[in-house]
C-alpha cells in the first residue's frame, strides 16, 4: 500500500522542480452521472492519494515564507443536502488534515485570493497539467494563470508539464507491488476464462467470467473495458461489443486486466475455442510469441520502446507478416492503462511497460496478440505476468482443466 509518506515525498520533488514558481494540480470536475464512477485526474491522485474529492485543487507555492503553506489542499465547500446523496464529508480541522496528510487544507472559494497573493509576491507560475491540443480549451492551470497575468504586471508563466509524467514513469516498490497484485488477480480471471471458453459461449460471458475472477481475488473491476474477440473480431484491436458466440476452429483474443488500488494490469492472451490450436494457428502464434519473447529479453535500463519495437518487428517482417503488425510494441503502465510517459525517452529502472506484438489476418479471421507486463531493471527485466499460461502447450493444458 502506498503511504502518506510516499505521497509527501512525491510532492517534495514537484516543489523542487518548480524552482520558485507556483503550480496547480486539479482533481477534475465532479460528474453527476449515475453511469460513471468519478475518478480524479491521475496527476492529482499520484500526488495526494485522494480519490473522493471532485473539484479539489493542489497548490504548490515553494516561496511562501511559512513552510506549512508551501503545499495547500483546496477542497470544495460542504453541502449537507448533496452529502445525503453522495456521501458524508469532513469539516476542516485536524482530523481532515491527518487523513489527507496536508498541513494546510482550505476551501476552493479562497483560491483566487491566494493566487493573487502569489502573483504580487513572486510573479512566477508554471503549468503542471498536460498541455491541450489546438482543438481543446487550454488546461485549467494555464487558464487561471493567464487571467492572473492580465491583472498583475510582469507575471511569468513557464511550462513544466513534463515534470509529473517523468516522475510517474518510474514506479516505486509500493507501486510495483500493487501492479503485481493486480496482475495476480488478472491471472485468476484468465484461468477461469481459459477453462470456460468453448463452442457456443458468448464473448460477453467470457468477459463476465474474467471479471468475476478478478472480484473473487480481491480486484475492484477491470482496469479498462475487456476485449474478448473471437474469429474475425480477434483482428479488431480495440473490439468493444463482446456480443458474438464463439465458434469451434476460431481463436479468441482476450485483452484485459484487473483494477486494484488505483493501478491496473494489461494482459493479452489468444486461445483456441476448441481447446487445441490448428497447425496454421500454431504457425502464426509461434511467430508472435517469438517476437514477444525477443523484445522482452532485450528490456533493460536505457533501451527505448522504439528499439524494442524494432526487435519484435524484425522477426515478424522476416516471417513475411510485417504488414499485419499494425500497432506499436507497447506502452507504459501505471495509474492509467496507457500511462502518461512518452515512448521516445530511454526507459529508466523501475518503469513498468507492456510488450504486446500481434499479427492480424482478417482474410483468415485470425488475430493473435500476446501481452505481458514487464518491470525494467538496471540490467534486465522482471515479467510480472509470467504465471499466466502463454505457450501453446500451457494454454492447451489450461483449457483442458
Amino acid at each position: 500500500m502506498i503511504t502518506q509518506k510516499e505521497y509527501a515525498a512525491r510532492r517534495v520533488k514537484v516543489l523542487a522542480a518548480l524552482d520558485g514558481s507556483a503550480g496547480l494540480v486539479f482533481a477534475g470536475e465532479s460528474n453527476e452521472s449515475l453511469e460513471i464512477t468519478w475518478r480524479p485526474h491521475k496527476h492529482f491522485e499520484y500526488l495526494s492519494g485522494i480519490t473522493n474529492e471532485p473539484d479539489a485543487v493542489l497548490l504548490f507555492d515553494p516561496t511562501h515564507p511559512v513552510p506549512a503553506r508551501r503545499e495547500v489542499l483546496f477542497l470544495s465547500s460542504r453541502d449537507p443536502e448533496k452529502e445525503q446523496w453522495d456521501g458524508l464529508r469532513k469539516s476542516l480541522g485536524s482530523e481532515l488534515r491527518n487523513e489527507t496528510g496536508f498541513a494546510t487544507v482550505l476551501r476552493t472559494g479562497s483560491l483566487p485570493m491566494v493566487l493573487s497573493d502569489i502573483a504580487s509576491r513572486c510573479k512566477k507560475f508554471a503549468t503542471l497539467m498536460p498541455n491541450a491540443s489546438v482543438e481543446q480549451g487550454v488546461s485549467a492551470d494555464l487558464a487561471l494563470f493567464q487571467k492572473i497575468s492580465t491583472r498583475t504586471v510582469d507575471c511569468k508563466i513557464s511550462d513544466l508539464s513534463s515534470t509529473i509524467p517523468l516522475l510517474r514513469s518510474v514506479k516505486s516498490e509500493s507501486e510495483i507491488e500493487t501492479i503485481q497484485e493486480a496482475v495476480n488477480m488478472t491471472a485468476s480471471g484468465f484461468a477461469n476464462a481459459m477453462s470456460f471458453v468453448q463452442h457456443g459461449v458468448n464473448e460477453f460471458q467470457v468477459q463476465a467470467t474474467l471479471e468475476h475472477g478478478y472480484a473473487m481475488a480481491g480486484g475492484r473491476g477491470s482496469a479498462f473495458p475487456p476485449i474478448v474477440g473471437g474469429g474475425l473480431n480477434s483482428t479488431v484491436l480495440h473490439y468493444k461489443e463482446n456480443d458474438q458466440d464463439l465458434v469451434d476452429g476460431d481463436l479468441v483474443c482476450i485483452d484485459s486486466g484487473a483494477f486494484f488500488r488505483g493501478y491496473g494490469a494489461d494482459i493479452s492472451r489468444t486461445i483456441p475455442v476448441s481447446g487445441k490450436f490448428s497447425e496454421r494457428q500454431k504457425e502464426i502464434y509461434e511467430i508472435v510469441l517469438g517476437a514477444e519473447e525477443a523484445a522482452i529479453g532485450a528490456v533493460k535500463e536505457g533501451v527505448t520502446l522504439a528499439e524494442l519495437d524494432a526487435i519484435a518487428r524484425a522477426i515478424i517482417v522476416k516471417a513475411g507478416y510485417g504488414d499485419y503488425f499494425i500497432h506499436s510494441i507497447g506502452h507504459h503502465l501505471g495509474l492509467e492503462t496507457h500511462d502518461c510517459c512518452g515512448p521516445a525517452l530511454p526507459l529508466n529502472e523501475g518503469a513498468v511497460i507492456t510488450i504486446e506484438p500481434g499479427i492480424y489476418l482478417p482474410d483468415e479471421a485470425m488475430g493473435i496478440r500476446i501481452e505481458d507486463d514487464i518491470v525494467v531493471k538496471k540490467d534486465g527485466y522482471e515479467n510480472l505476468s509470467k504465471s499466466i499460461p502463454k505457450s501453446v502447450s500451457e494454454i492447451e493444458k489450461a483449457m483442458k482443466a
